[in-house]
């Protein structure tokens, strides 16, 4: 049976999309690490969750963080989580991650 809680819990979720960190330039990458991007970041040490939103609240000042809001906007993805061990997106670019960060 579920509960009022539940319910309410349910009607709270928003869809988070799991995508490797390569899909991120090295500055972009290091900007997430030192949690200075343009956009609400949360870093983590493999990566980082970044909101969207729904619709997507803002344009990231980070031109490859504008091209995947964009796709995550259309998808109805609300947040992003890069980490290097998620799966690699096609139709996204994809960056070196052997780059060192600038």
């Amino acid at each position: 049976m579920e509960t009022p809680s539940i319910a309410g819990l349910r009607q709270q979720a928003e869809l988070l999309a799991a995508l490797s960190i390569a899909h991120l330039t090295s500055a972009t990458r290091r900007r997430l690490a030192d949690d200075d991007l343009s956009v609400n970041a949360y870093p983590t040490d493999s990566g980082g969750f970044v909101y969207v939103g729904t619709p997507r609240y803002r344009i990231p000042a980070e031109p490859d963080l504008a091209a995947i809001f964009e796709a995550a906007e259309q998808a109805g993805v609300a947040w992003l989580m890069f980490d290097r061990e998620a799966a690699v997106i096609n139709g996204l670019p994809v960056f070196d991650l052997a780059e060192p960060d600038t």
